[in-house]
């Protein structure tokens, strides 16, 4: 599958930032941990260009440890999160002072010692940013959805610990060069499953699986094998006993994204 999802509002989004991002002093670049190089955005980080930047592996709880540890070898300085536990915030603050605090105490200097550093949270959609930003307020003040799309506009949320976190819409790029990076975006729910043959894709998924972690599927539905297979052992059936592919492929789809079939990571460093 050859797959691109760059709607209008999505390049309205980056004008938005490109005007936005000179006024703040550091940026949380989150990722999804379970496919950390197809997260990246390469415009975002254009359009960071020398800000302080924290990287964050948000959906760690989904993804395979041992895969995560590499991939903090592989990005100084990356932390590892479940965006939605309280234990986010442990990690994620001490990370942000230190990455600030050279510009906090210039600021004291200046006798500025009051002034809130500014904070971006950025990345693709449906990767964790509202939820993480609602881990860090201790509230419920972001909207968060597990569904690409949710966040619209730009949300700046004043922290008890004296940052400023501004909530941005997920963004994506034109186009990916690598047709891998768009079946794991399609894999991990950053891209919409109504663009798309969800039958295709989430065959696509149980071959991955298969190759990557031998027996998931198995584990999980008692059978290894296609849809066909999966189908069949789960007794989807439409009308006339012929196998519901399609609702296998949704169930697939979202029990993978939902971690039911264990902690599995899509790629591993190179």
């Amino acid at each position: 599958m050859n797959i691109n999802w760059y709607p209008g509002h999505m390049a309205k989004t980056r004008r938005l930032l490109e005007g936005d991002i000179s006024g703040v002093d550091a940026v949380i670049e989150l990722f999804d941990a379970r496919a950390p190089r197809s997260s990246r955005n390469p415009d975002l980080g254009e359009l960071c260009g020398d800000k302080p930047r924290l990287p964050v592996l948000g959906r760690a709880d989904l993804a395979d440890p041992a895969v995560t540890a590499l991939w903090q070898k592989e990005l100084p300085g990356c932390a590892a999160v479940n965006a939605a536990s309280p234990g986010a915030s442990k990690v994620i603050l001490p990370a942000l002072s230190k990455l600030l605090g050279e510009r906090m105490r210039k600021d004291a200097e200046k006798g500025q010692a009051g002034r809130a550093p500014r904070v971006m949270v950025i990345g693709v959609p449906n990767v964790g940013k509202s939820t993480l930003i609602n881990t860090l307020l201790r509230r419920k003040a972001a909207k968060a959805e597990d569904r690409p799309g949710v966040t619209r506009s730009r949300q700046w949320f004043p922290m008890e610990h004296g940052f400023l976190l501004m909530d941005t819409p997920g963004m994506l790029w034109p186009k990916f060069e690598d047709p891998e990076t768009g079946m794991n975006l399609a894999f991990t729910g950053a891209i919409r499953d109504e663009i798309m043959d969800t039958e295709t894709l989430a065959g696509c998924l149980a071959e991955r699986l298969e190759e990557l972690y031998p027996g998931v599927l198995e584990a999980r539905y008692g059978v290894a094998g296609g849809l066909e297979a999966l189908a069949k052992k789960r007794g989807f059936l439409l009308p006339g006993g012929v196998l519901d592919i399609g609702r296998i492929a949704l169930t697939l789809l979202d029990e993978f994204r939902a971690g039911k079939l264990g902690r599995i990571s899509l790629e591993r460093p190179l």
